[in-house]
């Protein structure tokens, strides 16, 4: 059984990734839904909120954890992959993607929530790449709280992200990068509304990434009927109904 890991439901746009990718494992999702958004905590109560969500599915029999969460990633995954043995896959912003294909050499947009964008973590992304000179950022911790309310298309939505927009000059741009599961939910509203933008996430690679390590480890199964169960911060779902809509969008 794998593990993944969110602040609450973004997480599931990872998690929809990877059982197409991984079509024959089991999963078993944990939304720390009493303490989203992560936005607005610090670094020490994000470190305790993730750990104990690793700690409860490790006790629950999970072979890997994918951190499906930037924030959470960007706090804690040196100190957890130092003190658990098990393989802990950590999704981080897509913004190599965005500069491998950006052909015409325009400034790459990298939203996500103020935590990640602050972080060593992502600061060492850019710097690897030697791309900050074309990178701006964007904190966008509001659209974490649409969409933890389900509000994916509301007029109250494209006005949020028409004022942040309007921060830059969005014809210098080509790609932006969505840096939290989150924000997933919207680039169908992104490509119809800003329509010189394309949007580029992470999930995928982080599917990818977890075959190949699951691979590498000989940990791959092959199950008839998968089963996908999920956790509220350390409780079992007993109506998945919600679960199963954002999955279904």
């Amino acid at each position: 059984m794998i593990g993944v890991f969110d602040s609450g439901i973004g997480g599931l746009t990872v998690l929809k990734e990877m059982m197409y990718t991984l079509p024959h494992e089991n999963f078993l999702y944990y939304a720390d839904t009493e303490n989203v958004p992560y936005s607005y905590k610090t670094t020490e109560q994000i470190k305790e909120y993730v750990e104990k969500a690793v700690v409860f599915l490790r006790n629950e029999g999970c072979k890997s954890i994918v951190l499906a969460c930037n924030t959470a990633t960007n706090v804690t995954i040196e100190y957890l992959r130092e003190k658990y043995d098990l393989p802990i896959i950590a999704i981080q912003p897509a913004v190599k993607v965005a500069f491998d294909n950006n052909t015409e050499n325009k400034r790459i947009l990298a939203c996500a929530t103020p935590v990640t964008l602050k972080a060593d973590r992502f600061e060492n992304l850019i710097n690897s790449l030697d791309i900050d000179h074309m990178v701006d950022r964007l904190p966008l911790p509001g659209l974490v709280e649409f969409a933890e309310n389900e509000q994916f298309e509301s007029p109250e939505v494209l006005k949020y992200l028409k004022k942040e927009f309007s921060k830059f000059n969005l014809e210098n741009y080509k790609y932006v990068v969505l840096g939290c599961t989150h924000f997933t939910y919207f680039e169908k509203m992104i490509q119809e509304n800003f329509p010189n933008l394309q949007p580029v996430d992470g999930n995928e690679g982080t599917a990818r990434h977890l075959k190949n390590t699951l691979a590498g480890l000989n940990l791959l199964i092959s199950t008839v009927k998968p089963t996908i169960r999920f956790v509220e911060s350390g409780r079992y779902v007993k109506d998945e109904a919600r679960f199963w809509r954002y999955l279904d969008r």
